[in-house]
């Protein structure tokens, strides 16, 4: 029976990380996806000679020095600067809310008078929330009312929200939206990050890098594997269809809920569907990502992907282009979940299954679906690297 230091369940940001800086450390690791390939969800898809992103957008995008040169040593990041864009009923608006924003929903042309116009329309939901006997939102319309005031709530938040969540705003908790990035300045750039950027010839070249020497093997359900702890030997034992190994450390970045069978309930997750088309034309809609802000429209964005790795004209050279529609729903049995739905409910029983986990014998539970917690990628790096192995 082969022995290895670290079974590792999942091979995507947080697994491949781990297995490469465990590799590096000199530990023997064993890698195991139920997918066909890595890379978990950023996994990409080469179609017309374009990466497309499978499994939704990712950019890369961090203060932290240093996780920006460690994903740099694996593969060059580009200069890639995520600046989307939203339709809401064939309206064009510059996201996130600065003055280009401002601009195109009032006309307003200085700080000053944006300034104005949101605190005239905060007063509105001050005014029903002291007549109401409340003094903080009770929900996620209140507290985006009093950010950003009716206008930028009714065409670019609420629709929005709604679709993404499956949900009305008004039962959705305020904790949702705490904060709202709002700009007074003409600058569309989404992140406030020192760094970004994609990897030039896509995500796949970043998991490649990262699991380069690591033994790594696709097609093969954790949960279809028997397991059990040997607490003499301190080691687990792993029987699967495929293999038998013994391993000191077992890394879980599959779902939470799973792991334990379900055994205290079902933890609930927002899924998304995507429907891709290849067009034979070279430029579709000038920008990476356009959200689609009214409820009527029934995907939340579309997404031209050539556009994270061409610029300028270069977008040209390939006459054709691949677009995503995204369509947000609620996750059931046989789809892949894709974050956690943050409310009471979920975040209670999350915390009782966390309780769990804590209790597991050389078990680390890792990631976005292990911690039920909705991580960008660069806090997945970072918290690798952090980490003591």
């Amino acid at each position: 029976m082969e022995y290895y230091d670290y079974l590792i369940v999942g091979s995507g940001l947080f697994g491949s990380t781990f297995a490469y800086r465990a590799n590096k450390l000199g530990k023997k690791c064993l890698v195991i996806d139920k997918r066909s390939h890595p890379g978990g969800n950023v996994y990409c898809e080469n179609i017309a000679g374009i990466n497309v992103h499978k499994y939704g957008a990712h950019i890369f995008h961090t203060n932290n020095k240093n996780v920006w040169d460690f994903v740099n040593s694996i593969v060059e990041f580009n200069r890639y600067t995520n600046s989307p864009v939203a339709n809401f009923n064939g309206k064009l608006y510059n996201l996130p809310f600065n003055m280009n924003t401002f601009y195109q929903m009032w006309g307003v042309t200085t700080p000053y008078e944006a300034e104005k116009r949101i605190e005239e329309q905060k007063k509105e939901i001050e005014a029903k929330m002291r007549k109401d006997g409340v003094t903080k939102p009770r929900n996620l319309e209140e507290q985006a009312l009093l950010l950003v005031g009716r206008d930028i709530y009714e065409r670019l938040i609420k629709g929005y929200t709604e679709k993404q969540w499956g949900r009305k705003c008004t039962d959705l908790p305020a904790f949702i939206i705490k904060r709202l990035p709002v700009r007074l300045v003409f600058d569309n750039n989404y992140f406030n990050d020192r760094y970004q950027g994609v990897p030039i010839g896509g995500y796949n070249k970043l998991i490649e890098g990262l699991l380069n020497g690591v033994k790594t093997m696709v097609g093969i359900d954790f949960f279809n594997c028997s397991r059990s702890y040997n607490t003499k030997e301190k080691h687990w034992n792993v029987h699967c269809p495929s293999f038998d190994i013994q391993c000191s450390n077992v890394v879980y970045t599959g779902k939470l809920d799973e792991y334990f069978n379900y055994r205290l309930g079902l933890l609930n997750y927002r899924t998304v569907r995507f429907e891709n088309v290849v067009l034979d034309i070279a430029n579709y809609q000038g920008n990476a990502v356009v959200n689609y802000t009214s409820y009527d429209i029934p995907y939340t964005r579309i997404i031209e992907h050539k556009h994270f790795e061409t610029f300028g004209d270069d977008v040209y050279l390939n006459p054709q282009t691949v677009i995503s529609r995204e369509y947000s729903m609620e996750w059931e049995d046989g789809l892949e979940p894709y974050y956690p739905v943050n409310d009471e409910y979920n975040m209670s029983l999350a915390e009782k299954y966390k309780e769990m986990a804590d209790q597991e014998t050389n078990v680390i539970f890792g990631g976005r679906l292990a911690e039920y917690k909705y991580y960008d990628m660069a806090p997945i790096v970072e918290k690798v690297l952090s980490m003591s192995i």
